[in-house]
């Protein structure tokens, strides 16, 4: 996070957890104690469903809180789960509240941030609308910086993010790639052209 961040005070003196790939930080239902900040590395948030199928609800990465819910709830409503080596900072629930409540350029800072993470919800919440595959691949390209997708994770992982099989986003990528829509390079996916 930068220094224009809201966080940026309690951060200098947060603590700092390690996690392993495939290590949880907190498990659905889990008392809450903190929100969190990645600073390197990927976590996952993962809902599990009364089947008991866990569903990705967000990719949390480098310089995003999570957890945010958390300052509000007595329960983790997800668990949250490293996907690579991550490393995150602990903010205690009690310290970020006091902050926020403390100093309101941080309150408006912190405001700002969940803003902006509604309106990537939203859009993601749009994509899983969207009924075509090869649509919905377009769109989360057109939506992804750069246009680029996968390089830094598996694509099973892009699949089960944007709602298809991984069979049904090897398909469609395929199909791109012969219509010159995409470029692939090992994991990595670059949308070509708009439209």
């Amino acid at each position: 996070m930068t220094a224009a961040d809201p966080f940026a005070a309690l951060l200098d003196s947060a603590r700092r957890r390690d996690l392993a790939a495939g290590e949880a930080l907190f498990r659905q239902g889990y008392a809450t104690t903190a929100i969190f900040v990645v600073e390197a590395g990927r976590v996952l948030l993962v809902r599990h469903t009364s089947e008991g199928v866990g569903v990705t609800v967000h990719v949390a990465r480098p310089g995003e809180t999570f957890a945010e819910a958390a300052l509000f709830s007595d329960r983790y409503h997800c668990d949250a789960v490293a996907e690579v080596p991550s490393r995150v900072a602990v903010l205690p629930r009690a310290a970020v509240r006091r902050a926020l409540r403390a100093d309101p350029e941080v309150a408006e800072g912190f405001m700002r941030q969940m803003a902006a993470q509604i309106q990537v919800l939203r859009a993601r919440l749009e994509l899983r609308n969207v009924r075509s595959a090869r649509a919905r691949v377009l769109q989360y390209l057109a939506l992804a910086p750069r246009g680029a997708i996968g390089g830094d994770r598996p694509l099973k992982q892009v699949a089960a993010e944007i709602g298809l099989t991984h069979e049904a986003l090897y398909r469609t990528l395929a199909a791109l790639e012969a219509e010159g829509r995409i470029a692939r390079e090992g994991r990595a996916v670059r949308l070509l052209q708009a439209g």
